[in-house]
């Protein structure tokens, strides 16, 4: 079966499980550090992330191969796609900021924090390194997103817990996160045999 045969549902839930892109490729590990700590903050930029990716690789999808395969500027794919994603979050940015204002607030600092995040730059790499199909490229970004997103909700979970927790001084901190990450990324990989999807 070649990836072409492949359904997009399929790539849909391999994205979130066992090809999670933050938990298998190690991609916005920054952002998942620094912004784990509450579940309420994680959930907020878990959602903008969904959105801002699903969006990016479906911009990046046409841009790639309506313009610059088209006019021989594959090369320019890196700023090209990095200039997308900036210009995204920035409208996204200010939609938010004029049309809803608690949401604006609460999410602070994170909302530009997703431009930086080399996961919604990976993605649409990804999607084109793979030779998806535009649904199957829409698919991937969806579940990419969504998988980003339930890893930092459970870890800020987890992390929620920890805090009662008696957790030994060498563990405290990173340390114990990392530990964490490297566990859930053991079990979603766990089925990561069942379906090619690369």
């Amino acid at each position: 079966m070649g990836l072409a045969d492949i359904h997009p549902a399929v790539i849909l839930l391999a994205a979130i499980f066992t090809s999670n892109i933050l938990l298998s490729n190690f991609l916005g590990m920054c952002s998942f550090l620094a912004c784990s700590k509450r579940v309420s903050t994680a959930l907020g930029l878990g959602a903008a992330v969904v959105f801002v990716m699903t969006c990016t690789t479906i911009i990046n999808y046409c841009i790639h191969h309506y313009v610059l395969k088209d006019l021989g500027l594959v090369y320019l794919e890196f700023i090209v796609f990095i200039a997308v994603i900036a210009a995204f979050v920035q409208f996204v940015e200010m939609f938010i900021e004029r049309f809803s204002q608690p949401l604006y607030y609460a999410l602070g600092i994170f909302l530009p924090l997703i431009t930086v995040n080399c996961a919604i730059l990976g993605a649409s790499l990804f999607l084109v390194k793979r030779s998806y199909t535009f649904w199957q490229s829409a698919a991937f970004g969806v579940g990419s997103g969504i998988g980003w997103a339930l890893a930092i909700v459970l870890i800020a979970g987890l992390q929620q817990k920890l805090q009662y927790s008696k957790v030994p001084r060498v563990f405290r901190g990173v340390a114990i996160i990392m530990i964490i990450t490297g566990l859930m990324a053991m079990t979603f990989m766990g089925f990561a045999g069942m379906v090619r999807t690369q």
